[in-house]
């Protein structure tokens, strides 16, 4: 019997990905929502400066690195699984990118911003 072999084959390395992005967030949330309670935004100084931290920093950067790559991941993955087109599905999966990208650059511009 043949096998007959369809797709891209991302498979395991995407359903990494989506475990490792995943608990990156996860991790991050509970940072933010511990510092939330230690009183980080009880006024904007105190949250500004919290945030001027180059640790802080850095994990947020990565939460954002994260939440794009996790974000590509399923949303790729809905295109592929869900429109016929190829052509539809390319457009689609360029004008998401195109946002992410957006999305990522802004958010660490704001980041280094503060």
């Amino acid at each position: 019997m043949k096998r007959l072999v369809v797709g891209a084959h991302y498979g395991l390395m995407d359903w990494l990905a989506q475990r490792v992005t995943g608990v990156v967030m996860a991790l991050y949330t509970v940072i933010m929502f511990a510092a939330t309670l230690g009183g980080v935004t009880a006024s904007r100084e105190a949250w500004r400066a919290f945030m001027a931290n180059g640790f802080i920093r850095y994990i947020t950067f990565l939460f954002i690195i994260s939440l794009c790559y996790h974000a590509w991941v399923g949303v790729r993955d809905i295109w592929m699984d869900y429109l016929n087109s190829a052509a539809v599905r390319v457009i689609l999966h360029v004008l998401t990118l195109l946002a992410l990208v957006g999305y990522a650059g802004w958010a660490v511009q704001i980041i280094w911003r503060l």
